[in-house]
């Protein structure tokens, strides 16, 4: 199982700003030494020594999550600004793919806001199956691509669409087993867990973890137990969670204290806070690791930043 990370910002994106771009320009200059630029070793060397938060950018499209099965089979979850970068890439390699599978988390637009300009919507030849437990998924479709919020709707799909009403909780996608859990936030959202070949990874995005995430529960415990990872949500330090209480997202502590709680194997914040840069994000990065070092409960927890275009396999 591969996962690729191709939206991973909250409530809004955050293009990288000009005068940001500048100053981490500035920074990398102000360290820069005459050895280091000696020769291609050498800058090799010096970029390589140079923090994250200045050699890279978390990114800044909204929630957007890429899987490949075994197989190659594409699952889809969430449909952020994220999902263009997917459609690019899905053009320059000259795709052949037939069938995409889209789960959606829920309706809020940071999460829709690519679906209109996924050109395999648009080729007859491709098949797409969209996915929610609420019974109204085709009629929030409709409703956010309507005019005057956007010129086309999706009576211009050309692509074969099947809206799948999620039952239960679970189905079967090959000889993978996608689960679902309803999770605290407005206006209701779901988790997911993608299992294949005894290897468990769930995204849980837009989640507000409460004092109920940590009593026993057979149901969450199936669910979130023993996981090999988890995507979710870190959006807030805990001084924000404080001041946004019930906006639904929670903070990296809360969400460190969740997975060792459920013994999960590593984790990777997500949902980031657009008004957050690299360097708050770094730092959030640092903090989450030393706060789990210093948990009541040991494990070997991975704590790591969601980043766009990373990519992670599971195996």
């Amino acid at each position: 199982m591969i996962i690729r990370f191709r939206g991973v910002r909250g409530s809004y994106s955050m293009p990288l700003r000009p005068d940001v771009l500048k100053r981490k320009i500035s920074s990398v200059l102000h360290r820069v030494k005459a050895g280091d630029i000696e020769n291609q070793e050498s800058r090799e060397v010096f970029l390589n020594s140079l923090p994250a938060s200045l050699f890279g950018s978390v990114g800044g499209h909204t929630s957007c999550i890429e899987v490949r099965l075994e197989d190659d089979t594409l699952l889809i979850f969430d449909c952020g600004s994220g999902l263009s970068v997917l459609d690019e890439d899905l053009k320059k390699s000259g795709s052949s793919i037939k069938t995409i599978h889209i789960f959606f988390s829920h309706f809020h637009y940071d999460h829709l806001s690519g679906l209109p300009f996924f050109s395999p919507l648009f080729n007859k030849n491709i098949e797409i199956y969209f996915y929610s437990p609420m019974a109204e998924l085709r009629e929030y479709l409709q409703n956010f691509l309507k005019s005057p919020y956007h010129p086309v709707g999706i009576e211009a799909f050309a692509a074969k669409i099947i809206y799948v009403k999620l039952e239960g909780d679970s189905l079967k996608i090959g000889n993978s087993k996608i689960s679902w859990i309803l999770r605290n936030h407005p206006d209701d959202c779901y988790a997911y867990s993608i299992e294949e070949n005894g290897k468990k990874v769930i995204y849980s995005t837009d989640t507000e973890l409460t004092e109920n995430d940590f009593r026993r529960d057979q149901k969450a415990d199936r669910f979130f137990k023993k996981a090999d990872a988890i995507i979710l949500d870190g959006q807030y330090t805990l001084g924000e969670s404080i001041e946004k209480y019930n906006w639904g997202h929670t903070s990296y502590s809360l969400s460190v204290d969740f997975a060792l709680e459920h013994e999960i194997e590593r984790l990777f914040l997500f949902h980031h806070e657009p008004t957050s840069d690299d360097a708050k994000l770094e730092a959030i990065l640092r903090s989450s690791r030393w706060y789990s070092q210093r948990a009541v409960k040991k494990s070997d927890l991975k704590i790591d930043l969601a980043k766009e275009d990373q990519e992670v396999v599971i195996k």
